[in-house]
């Protein structure tokens, strides 16, 4: 029997504003779903305490906090297993080619002594079943489809599976992947109202139409929460979607949210 779940939302806007902060989840209080700005709102307590990072995918607004987390905790960390940041393959040869270089940030996979370092870089793959954390999270990967390689999780609960799509598009995978299963919580992204359809199709995010066809997909019961939605497109976006879905409860996520699944 899975404990119960919270999961703070740190962050789950697409880019920066007053208010805004971009994508992090955190669960319980030693997962973290994605890096994005919300995790600089963590006290150093708090940073410390995060044993495993999951990235979705390689894009600078959802792994920006990592680099900036290793260096806050490492002297904190001292003596303690490194954390592990698990991701697909070529996301993590991003963090190796372009962030971990000691060009644009130093390498805290070899720091502060290469024997010892404060990060351990963890390779997953779609499908992929972890156990994670003092709780002993059930987490699966799940497929995304983005203008990157990219990735989802889910993470099991006792009334539900908690699902996280990251950044997608339309993406029938995931439905595939996803039949038959109790899910107590969607969080499922949409960037751009209809007006820039064109762009999200290009970015491979959605937009009203899109994300309209997907939750046609998504059974009863399920609690819908947005995330991903640009700054300043709240209200353009949740007007589109209305006349899409007249009626159907979808909320948007805000920082601070804390979500709680029995």
């Amino acid at each position: 029997m899975q404990p119960p779940m919270n999961i703070r939302v740190l962050g789950c806007s697409g880019s920066i504003a007053r208010g805004c902060r971009t994508t992090s989840f955190l669960l319980d209080d030693d997962i973290l779903f994605d890096a994005g700005t919300g995790v600089g709102d963590l006290g150093l307590d708090e940073l410390a305490r995060i044993d495993h990072i999951l990235l979705s995918h390689s894009h600078l607004d959802h792994v920006l906090g990592v680099p900036l987390l290793a260096d806050s905790v490492m002297r904190r960390r001292a003596g303690r297993a490194p954390i592990q940041v698990h991701a697909l393959p070529e996301t993590l040869e991003v963090l190796r080619r372009h962030l971990f270089n000691d060009q644009l940030w130093p390498d805290f996979t070899r720091l502060p002594r290469a024997h010892e370092p404060v990060l351990a870089l963890v390779p997953l793959t779609v499908g992929q079943v972890l156990t994670l954390g003092a709780a002993r999270r059930r987490v699966e990967v799940l497929p995304a489809s983005h203008a990157v390689p990219a990735c989802g999780f889910a993470v099991d609960g006792a009334a539900g599976a908690w699902v996280y799509t990251g950044d997608t598009g339309p993406n029938p995978a995931l439905w595939s992947t996803l039949a038959g299963r109790q899910i107590a919580q969607l969080v499922i992204e949409i960037a751009f109202p209809e007006s820039e359809r064109a762009v999200a199709h290009d970015a491979r995010h959605h937009c009203p139409s899109t994300l309209a066809a997907e939750l046609a997909h998504v059974p009863a019961g399920v609690q819908v929460l947005l995330t991903h939605i640009k700054p300043g497109e709240l209200d353009a976006i949740r007007a589109d979607l209305a006349q899409r879905l007249p009626g159907q409860p979808l909320r948007a996520l805000q920082a601070g949210d804390i979500l709680s699944l029995g």
